[in-house]
């Protein structure tokens, strides 16, 4: 796994910073006001601070952006950066300003000369969530100087800043972890592969059980098999559990779709820009991330994370479009076209997560629809549900992470589009609503009395360009929100 920014605090005072080396980061807040820390950088550099503070590039630039001052006279560092922030920053500020330090950090020693600075753990979380990069299989040159992997935030308190920053350490390595698996080409990451991932996770006191073909046969989980019928990749499910609540109280569900790679099987996908495919089973790696989040802070909850892992192929043995399956829940499908796959693999876990752990709670998530990206773009992720506290509980969470979601609807009116004429639903239905009409086939295997949220994530999971707090490629959303949905719904 990608191992994230080793991040430590220290002692502002106890350090003689005109010593210290590589790139240092000092704050100022938005009329270029000085603290302590900044005006002792100021003093060393012979005034070079509020000289940088009044130019219109300063005075112009948005809180959280920075402003380097290379080689700067009466310090060992190579660069410093000069960092605007208010005074009162909200948690969108200071995790901006983490990303702008991450942009700075090099090959050389990065320190954040922090001080009393409001928001410190916020700024190393943005810090940290920037600072990735996927480059397990691009070799490097020679002589290249390895990338700096450590950062030093020297600050007033740092007990204090440890202990706030510690759950946030934990939310980087849980979308770090997300970022990886969606990032893995799918000759590495098959089914197989990617449980025994999963399985690791026993290391850190998350219960994994691994369920083969023999045993999703046994379940009656067909719907899910025939997606994978024409791969030499075994299906599988995997069960992840998390019991934190100390006692036997009815777990909050999360259920994933792990397509590890979608060719669309019969009905295959046009070849241009298949290579993504590999990022069908982003549902399943932000389970995977919220599990690995939730061990690592010792999360107050009960929370049972499914994944349906497959791959859909076209071979002699794959499901044709008109083939007639029967679901877990008893149910028949017609599938019309083999590239509607997704809802077919999450029908039959959503059932079994309902059947087996009586959850209070269940959300799901999936790379489902291409309609949701022409809804939504890829700046928000389309939220449906039967439950409006549940669905609310998520916004409130994914607003307050800058995660940006949108609720969606559902009808009645709508399964009209899913009839089929030979069974007792279709697998899809025709280019309008596409995304409602998924959601709408996903609730056919739902109880009434579970509350329940489909989140569509084709079009955030991954992106082509760069965002505030990810590189382009894999982003990880939903880690966070969801995190921060079990804190405040489930937690004590």
């Amino acid at each position: 796994m990608t191992a994230p920014l080793e991040t430590t605090f220290a002692e502002v005072e106890s350090v003689e910073i005109k010593d210290v080396p590589g790139r240092i980061v000092v704050f100022l807040d938005e009329d270029g006001g000085m603290g302590a820390v900044a005006r002792r950088v100021d003093r060393l550099t012979r005034g070079a601070v509020r000289r940088l503070s009044q130019s219109p590039a300063f005075v112009k630039g948005k809180a959280g952006g920075g402003h380097v001052l290379a080689f700067p006279g009466g310090l060992a560092a190579e660069a410093a950066l000069v960092v605007k922030l208010p005074r009162r920053p909200t948690v969108a500020d200071a995790r901006l300003a983490g990303a702008a330090i991450a942009n700075f950090n090099t090959s050389v020693p990065l320190t954040v000369l922090a001080g009393a600075l409001p928001r410190v753990a916020e700024v190393a979380l943005g810090l940290g969530l920037r600072a990735y990069e996927f480059d397990a299989y691009r070799t490097r040159e020679a002589d290249a100087p390895a990338p700096n992997r450590a950062v030093r935030f020297l600050v007033r308190d740092p007990a204090a800043a440890a202990e706030a920053f510690a759950p946030f350490a934990a939310q980087i390595s849980g979308v770090f972890f997300t970022r990886d698996l969606v990032s893995e080409p799918a000759n590495v990451l098959t089914t197989s592969e990617y449980a025994e991932r999963l399985l690791a996770l026993r290391d850190i006191g998350v219960q994994v059980e691994v369920l083969e073909e023999p045993e999703l046969e046994r379940l009656g989980m067909r719907t899910l098999l025939a997606v994978g019928q024409g791969s030499v990749s075994p299906s599988k499910v995997v069960v992840m559990q998390w019991q934190g609540a100390g006692d036997d109280s009815q777990p909050f569900a999360l259920v994933g779709k792990g397509v590890v790679f979608d060719t669309g099987g019969i009905s295959i996908k046009p070849a241009a820009g298949m290579e993504e495919m590999t990022m069908d089973m982003g549902g399943s790696a932000v389970v995977a991330g919220v599990m690995r989040t939730l061990a690592l802070r010792q999360a107050r909850a009960n929370v049972v994370g499914i994944v349906g892992l497959v791959e859909n192929m076209p071979d002699g043995a794959a499901t044709r479009p008109g083939d007639v399956v029967t679901s877990m829940k008893g149910d028949t499908v017609e599938i019309i076209n083999t590239d509607a796959e997704g809802r077919l693999v999450l029908a039959d876990v959503l059932w079994y997560a309902q059947e087996r752990f009586k959850p209070s709670g269940m959300i799901d998530l999936a790379t489902l629809t291409g309609a949701i990206i022409i809804a939504l773009g890829h700046e928000k992720a389309g939220v449906f549900a039967n439950d409006d506290g549940l669905a609310q509980s998520f916004l409130n969470a994914a607003a307050a992470e800058g995660e940006g979601a949108w609720r969606m609807p559902l009808g009645a009116g709508y399964d009209k589009q899913i009839k089929s004429r030979i069974a007792d639903m279709a697998n899809v239905g025709g280019r309008p609503a596409g995304s409602i009409t998924a959601a709408q086939f996903l609730r056919r295997f739902v109880r009434d009395a579970t509350p329940w949220v489909h989140l569509d994530i084709a079009g955030v999971a991954y992106v082509s360009k760069d965002t505030e707090l990810a590189p382009k490629g894999a982003t990880g959303w939903g880690v966070r929100a969801l995190d921060r949905m079990i804190r405040d719904r489930c937690e004590g």
